[in-house]
Formats: structure tokens, sequence, C-alpha cells
């Protein structure tokens, strides 16, 4: 299905976030998950499912002043 991650069109297969960030290879929980501009809390990220069009920002952590 298509979907947007970070601004980005992209064609996946996963069907939930936790899936998803599996797919792109995203590994630890340092960063939150922006699904259609709403937060999803780390422990909903299994079961919230993904559609076709959805947008998804995963927003990492960054050191600097």
């Amino acid at each position: 299905m298509r979907v947007t991650v970070n601004g980005e069109a992209r064609d996946i297969s996963a069907t939930s976030v936790a899936a998803l960030l599996s797919e792109l290879d995203y590994e630890g929980t340092h960063f939150a998950i922006a699904l259609n501009y709403d937060v999803v809390p780390k422990s909903r990220w299994s079961e919230t499912e993904l559609k076709a069009g959805d947008e998804i920002e995963i927003i990492t952590p960054r050191q600097g002043g």
C-alpha cells in the first residue's frame, strides 16, 4: 500500500505502526510516531493499523543546543 513517511511517498507491506518500524529498520524506542497528525502512544504501535494514504511522521531526538 502507498503511504507517506516523513514527507516521502512509499510503498509498504506493513499493516501496523510496529510492523512499519521493523520494515524500515528502525530499532529501539527512542522516537515518537504521529499518524495523520495524531501521536500514537508506544503501547499502541502493534495494534494501530495503517491504511493507504496515511501520513506517518517518525520523530527522532537530536542532540544540540
